[in-house]
């Protein structure tokens, strides 16, 4: 056993405590990475506010990347010191759903209280989506990790392990989304900017972000969308049909967990369209719309959980994207920060205002820049 620094929960809805909590080594078919960068993801406030329960003392934290640094019995195809990421994705390889090319929806259970993080005085600490990468340390099943470039910075790289491949895959596998047809997003922050960029890379016509903020808007066109329509102004829809040609679009993706936007994403369809639920709401709440409009205009609702991706398939493909300069990684960070300021990042995070804040651990002080340099800069530099 490792003793090791996290933010740990003990009460939904109060601030993480810094603490030290204690690692089992990996065992059969698991690997121990530690960290130097997690992302904070919406999905993480929400469990810690006790959005979806869950037991307490619980570590968060699902998007992260590090270096292998031991492995358990088993384990091929990787090595002690291969660059990472950590994903949620906790896929057992032979239950119908992962024999069906389906590993976001793998039936084999889970139990995080079961999993290696503990009290100093030996009590469970529960592994949240079988992560907990809110710490120094992580060990999870090898079939989470994707090995990455040795040069990928490891801030860049973490957020691919949930709000790239949500927004990305969102677009491409579970919209199956044609080249020519037009795209409603709705939400821009993290996921949704992922999901426009996904619109884009499978050649949507025309993409129309929707979301509160003006200010996101103008920086949803930075990374692919045509047009931009504010969410509280009346009756947004027909305001995004009229970006459209005056028609509705074939495909509206729902990036924020905000019931309202699940009550109207039907209105920004047209005949045919196809909605596709990412965002997650909090248990119990429900939408409401009109079954019988939806049946006479052959429209359909489908959920997507981590954009439907196969990590192995799909997060080879984004970093080649992104080192092609095809897809902005760099650009979706807002800020930097350490562990021991997690709670002023969640608090930001909260705000609206940011893309996504990452912790860098062994960092004390907040970058002021918010950017990584240019592409073009850093392979000059190498």
């Amino acid at each position: 056993m490792q003793t090791i620094k996290a933010a740990v929960c003990h009460s939904f809805g109060s601030a993480l405590r810094i603490e030290e909590i204690t690692i089992a080594p990996p065992g059969p078919g698991d690997v121990e990475v530690t960290l130097d960068a997690v992302a904070i993801c919406h999905s993480d406030i929400s469990f810690a506010d006790g959005a979806w329960g869950g037991p307490l003392p619980a570590v968060y934290g699902h998007e992260a990347a590090g270096r292998i640094s031991a492995l358990g019995s088993g384990v091929e195809g990787v090595s002690v010191g291969d660059d990472v990421i950590v994903t949620l994705i906790r896929a057992c390889g032979h239950c119908p759903s992962c024999a069906s090319g389906k590993p976001v929806n793998c039936t084999t259970p889970y139990d995080g209280l079961t999993g290696p993080l503990f009290t100093v005085a030996g009590e469970p600490v529960f592994q949240a989506m079988a992560c907990g990468a809110f710490a120094e340390k992580v060990v999870v099943s090898s079939r989470q990790i994707v090995a990455i470039p040795s040069d990928m910075p490891k801030d860049v790289a973490a957020l691919i392990s949930c709000g790239v491949i949500t927004g990305i895959g969102g677009a491409v596998n579970a919209a199956n989304l044609r080249a020519g047809e037009d795209v409603v997003v709705i939400g821009a922050g993290g996921v949704g900017l992922n999901a426009i960029q996904g619109a884009r890379i499978a050649g949507a016509r025309r993409i129309v972000a929707v979301d509160m903020s003006a200010e996101k808007l103008e920086i949803a066109k930075e990374f692919g969308a045509t047009h931009g329509v504010l969410a509280n102004a009346p009756k947004p829809w027909r305001s995004a049909a009229a970006a459209l040609g005056g028609k509705g679009a074939e495909v509206a993706l729902i990036t924020v967990g905000a019931v309202a936007a699940y009550d109207q994403a039907p209105r920004y369809l047209g005949p045919g369209g196809r909605a596709v639920m990412i965002g997650m709401p909090h248990s119990g709440e429900t939408a409401q719309y009109e079954p019988v409009v939806m049946a006479a205009l052959g429209q359909g609702l489908k959920g997507s959980k981590m954009g439907d991706v196969v990590i192995q398939r799909d997060v080879p493909w984004i970093i080649d994207l992104y080192q092609q300069g095809r897809l902005k990684l760099d650009e979706l960070i807002s800020g930097r920060w350490s562990l021991s300021q997690i709670n002023e990042a969640i608090a930001d995070t909260r705000s609206g205002s940011a893309r996504r804040n990452v912790i860098l651990f062994n960092r004390h002080q907040k970058q002021t820049s918010c950017r990584l340099p240019d592409r073009a800069v850093r392979l000059q530099a190498l």
